[in-house]
């Protein structure tokens, strides 16, 4: 976990900086597929069984929440849905990389989900010139 912390930091600070802004979100996604593909180490045949996966599995997040917020979802509820979404396709993940890579993917995209919302956290403040707000270090 250690290693995570220092990771995390590196990454960001040389990959998120570089990446160019799109406004579709496909610039956070590329930088979510590089870091998974680090994070699992995947051999070329597991990221062969495991990208089309992958990619349905985020489309249907993706449709999921878009749904979700149009017609207005009771948060309990989102978070039902998209944990029978996690189960419906943790099977399919299990297949092409195994129980402890399966495992290590959940884990990485929370990760990279936590990571992602303090870097912005912590940018809209600097933004707004919130005294005491946290500066990157770089």
């Amino acid at each position: 976990m250690l290693y995570m912390g220092m990771m995390l930091p590196a990454f960001s600070q040389d990959t998120i900086r570089n990446a160019p802004r799109r406004p579709d979100g496909s610039r956070i996604e590329a930088l979510k597929v590089a870091y998974l593909t680090k994070k699992l180490s995947l051999s070329p045949e597991e990221a062969q069984r495991f990208w089309p996966v992958y990619n349905k599995y985020v489309a249907e997040v993706r449709k999921q929440r878009i749904d979700q917020h149009k017609s207005n979802v009771p948060q309990l509820e989102r978070e039902e849905k998209l944990l029978e979404t996690r189960k419906k396709y943790s099977s399919e993940f299990r297949k092409s990389l195994g129980e402890a890579k399966t495992n290590s993917f959940f884990q990485a995209e929370k990760e990279f989900g936590n990571y992602l919302r303090k870097e912005l956290s912590e940018r809209r403040q600097m933004r707004s010139g919130q005294p005491g707000a946290p500066r990157s270090s770089k």
